[in-house]
C-alpha cells in the first residue's frame, strides 16, 4: 500500500509541474504574439518567427521585442539558413528580412540615441568641429580646443567670406556641431574673452547646460575602410546597373543602407550626383547617391565626402544591413571582381587619380 501512495504522489507532483510548465510556454507565446503585434509584424511574420526562435533555442521569446543581442541572433539565424537553403534571393524572402531589419534598426537606434546624447555643453569633446553664427556678419569655422568646468575654449573662428578680424568679446554666437553617430547640437552663448590657448589664437565662451538637439543620424553605421570605385551620374543613366569599367578608385570609410562615406584624392562638390561600386562578401554592390558634405585637407589634397544614397533595391539593402550588423564571413577574398579592375584603373590612370580632374573630364 505504501509504495503504491509513493507512486501516486510523484505521479500527481510530476503531473502538477508538466500542467505548470505548459502554461507558462503557452502564456510565453501569448505574451510573444502580442509584443509582436505592437511591434508592427501580421500573424504570418509572427507565425515565422516562433519557428526560428525555437530553433534558436531561446528561452524568453517575448524578450527578443525588447533586446537588440536577441533579435540579432534571430535575424543571424534566418540569414544563415537562406544562404545554407539558396533561397536568399527569393522576393518573399527578402521582403520578410527587410522588416526584420527595420526592426533591429529601430531598438538598435532607440539603444543608441539613449546612450550617446548629450545635454550640455561641458560634455562637448576637445577636437569637435563647430560651426559658429554671428547675426548678421556670417558662419565662421571653428574647433574645441579644451572644455573645462567654468567656460569653453574654441579656436578663433575664420571665414573665407566673413570678417575674420572681428572684435569677439561680447560678441553673441550661436553654435552649431555634428556629433559623429549621434545628432546636430545648437545653443546659444557669448564671448567672454580672446586668448591665446595651446598656443592659438581662441576665445573663451560660456557654458550653456541646455542644447537643442537638432537633425538626429537616421541609419546605424559600420566603419570600414575597403577599397571601391566612384562614378559620374547622369540623368540618363540607371543609377543601379553595375559598371564593367574601372572608376574613380576611393576608399570607404563608413557604410550604411542610407549612403556611405569614403576618401578621394581631389576636392569634391556638394550635390554632385554619382554611384559609389565595391564589393560584400563576393557580391558587387552599387549604392547611387547624392554628395551632402565634404571634408576638403588642402594640405594632403584629399576628400572625406559624405553621400545620401538613393533608395536601394531590397536585396542590396539587405545585404548592406547584413553586413552593419555583422551577419557576413569574414572576408578573405582579394575584393574580386575589383582586383581586375584595379589593374585596369592602373593602366587608364597611373599617375595619383584627382577627383576634380577625372569627374570634370
Amino acid at each position: 500500500m505504501v509504495p503504491f501512495l509513493i507512486i501516486a504522489a510523484i505521479v500527481l507532483i510530476a503531473a502538477y509541474f508538466l500542467i505548470f510548465f505548459q502554461k507558462e510556454k503557452t502564456g510565453n507565446w501569448i505574451q510573444f504574439f502580442a509584443r509582436g503585434k505592437e511591434a508592427g509584424f501580421n500573424s504570418k511574420d509572427l507565425e515565422q518567427l516562433r519557428r526560428i526562435v525555437i530553433n534558436c533555442n531561446i528561452k524568453d521569446p517575448p524578450g527578443i521585442f525588447k533586446s537588440q543581442t536577441q533579435f540579432e541572433t534571430v535575424v543571424r539565424s534566418m540569414v544563415k539558413t537562406l544562404q545554407l537553403s539558396g533561397e536568399n534571393y527569393n522576393p518573399e524572402n527578402q521582403f520578410f528580412l527587410s522588416k526584420l531589419f527595420d526592426f533591429v534598426h529601430k531598438i538598435g537606434m532607440e539603444a543608441s540615441e539613449n546612450k550617446t546624447r548629450i545635454t550640455s555643453s561641458r560634455q562637448i569633446s576637445e577636437g569637435q568641429t563647430l560651426r559658429i553664427l554671428v547675426a548678421g556678419t556670417g558662419v565662421f569655422k571653428s574647433e574645441v580646443v579644451k572644455n573645462f568646468g567654468n567656460y569653453l575654449t574654441i579656436s578663433r573662428p575664420v571665414s573665407t567670406k566673413a570678417n575674420s578680424a572681428l572684435q569677439w568679446q561680447g560678441v553673441k554666437i550661436s553654435v552649431y556641431f555634428w556629433r559623429e553617430d549621434d545628432a546636430g547640437y545648437v545653443f546659444d552663448t557669448e564671448v567672454i574673452d580672446e586668448v591665446f590657448s595651446k598656443g592659438i589664437s581662441s576665445l573663451k565662451v560660456e557654458h550653456h547646460d541646455s542644447l537643442f538637439r537638432t537633425q538626429k543620424r537616421k541609419s546605424m553605421r559600420m566603419k570600414t575602410h575597403k577599397p571601391a570605385f566612384i562614378y559620374l551620374l547622369n540623368d540618363t543613366d540607371n543609377p543601379h546597373s553595375l559598371e564593367k569599367s574601372a572608376g574613380l578608385r576611393c576608399i570607404l570609410e563608413d557604410i550604411s543602407d542610407t549612403g556611405c562615406a569614403f576618401k578621394v584624392h581631389g576636392q569634391a562638390g556638394i550635390g554632385m550626383r554619382l554611384k559609389v561600386q565595391f564589393s560584400l562578401n563576393k557580391i558587387p554592390i552599387c549604392i547611387p547617391a547624392t554628395i551632402r558634405s565634404v571634408e576638403y585637407r588642402e594640405d594632403i589634397n584629399t576628400s572625406l565626402v559624405h553621400t545620401e544614397a538613393d533608395p536601394l533595391p531590397i536585396a542590396t539593402r539587405n545585404h548592406i544591413l547584413c553586413e552593419v550588423f555583422n551577419m557576413l564571413p569574414d572576408e578573405d577574398e582579394d575584393e574580386l571582381p575589383f582586383r581586375v579592375l584595379e589593374q585596369e584603373a592602373d593602366a587608364v590612370h597611373p599617375s595619383a587619380q584627382n577627383f576634380n580632374e577625372v569627374m570634370n573630364g
